[in-house]
């Protein structure tokens, strides 16, 4: 895992997606268009959390290093040193996948 150069602000979190899969089951070599966006990755960078109204920071429950899923269409792409990240919400995140 790369340490990516990047401070998210609040509730965000920066993921850097695991790899979209290059063959089906059967072994058949899939085309780029046909490929599904990942919903799986790890988390390369956090922020320190969100402020609630009473201005009480709440902390974040996810860390850098955990691998989590999210949804199909959550975050926005950013290219940071040639590499591919999403910057999304916390709360874009369904779980986090144990080790």
């Amino acid at each position: 895992m790369k340490k990516v150069k990047l401070n998210p602000l609040a509730d965000r979190v920066v993921v850097q997606p695991k790899e979209a899969e290059e063959k089906t089951r059967g072994g058949i070599i899939l085309p780029d268009t046909a490929k599904e966006k990942p919903v799986e990755g790890t988390i390369v960078a956090a922020g320190p959390g969100k402020t609630a109204d009473n201005g009480e920071l709440i902390k974040m429950s996810v860390k850098v290093g955990d691998a989590v899923l999210y949804g199909k269409y959550s975050g926005t792409e950013v290219t940071i040193d040639g590499e591919e990240y999403l910057i999304m919400r916390e709360s874009d995140i369904f779980a986090v996948i144990p080790s």
